[in-house]
């Protein structure tokens, strides 16, 4: 694993961080989200029959799109099985150059 310094570390960074203006955005957009569905849920909440019909409309989604819906829920644990066995490569290669500096 090579280290950067001076003027190129610069340019890895910029390489691995969003501007500031794009987060922001996404953050305004994912609160603007959460507000507007929590007013329309409180709506609903007062009339039992729409509770009842968004449960029976949601459970026949889930049950048409199971089979895509398990094999997206497989990828993302296998992904994220992938991620920490990565992480914890890299770990152990930084523990063994930290050995051999010492």
């Amino acid at each position: 694993m090579a280290h950067v310094h001076g003027k190129d570390m610069m340019k890895e960074m910029n390489k691995s961080v969003e501007p500031i203006g794009k987060q922001i955005a996404k953050g305004s957009l994912a609160s603007a989200t959460v507000h507007t569905g929590g007013k329309i849920m409180s709506k609903v909440v007062k009339h039992p029959i729409l509770v009842f019909g968004l449960g029976v409309v949601s459970g026949i989604l889930i049950y048409k799109y199971r089979k895509e819906i398990i094999s997206g829920t497989t990828k993302l644990v296998d992904s994220g099985k992938d991620f920490v066995l990565q992480q914890k490569e890299n770990l152990e290669d930084l523990v063994e150059e930290t050995k051999e500096e010492s």
